[in-house]
């Protein structure tokens, strides 16, 4: 079915059984989103996951259609898991796929030469090193543009910050990266 999330939305809230569709479509992508800037394991990131589903369920009234639904359902997402996060009070090393790391330089060659494929592990250890050690609001903004896709509009949505300093802290992460890359 080729309904927009908008009008899933609409129809959610006259009838339950339809936000199962909603959840379908964002299940895959909120789940590694979660594991992207947490590094946890996937049990833990789908019990963040399940309580934002819970918490965008029972928020659709709040939805304001003029808005894109997929930045509403990252921004409850990203919430829930800063406030997951901060009830732990313990920082969890960034963890992320070899392919996130290697996309983020763009290392994407794959040959089957062994040394390539050494570098390009190496390579991608060095950035999760790098991400991780960038202050959150750098890696968060890094995260969202570089490996979720999204533009400024929605991680200004998502953030909570208007699009100017989403541009501002991209640009200065970018550079402080560069340098903890490189150094």
């Amino acid at each position: 079915m080729n309904i927009s999330d908008e009008k899933l939305v609409q129809k959610s809230l006259t009838n339950k059984n339809t936000f199962a569709e909603l959840v379908d479509r964002y299940e895959a992508k909120l789940l590694r989103y979660i594991q992207r800037l947490t590094g946890l394991p996937t049990n833990q990131a789908e019990d963040i996951l399940q309580e934002a589903f819970i918490k965008i369920y029972k928020n659709l009234n709040n939805f304001n259609q003029k808005l894109k639904f997929s930045s509403w359902a990252y921004r409850i997402t990203h919430n829930e898991t800063i406030n997951y996060i901060k009830k732990q009070k313990s920082t969890t090393p960034l963890e992320t796929d070899d392919e996130d790391a290697t996309s983020l330089i763009e290392i994407l060659e794959s040959d089957a030469d062994v040394e390539k494929e050494t570098i390009q592990k190496e390579t991608a250890n060095r950035v999760k090193a790098a991400l991780y050690k960038l202050p959150k609001k750098y890696r968060d903004v890094l995260i969202l543009f570089y490996l979720e896709d999204q533009d400024y509009a929605a991680i200004s949505d998502i953030l909570k910050k208007p699009s100017g300093t989403v541009a501002t802290l991209l640009n200065r992460a970018k550079a402080k990266f560069k340098s903890i890359y490189h150094e």
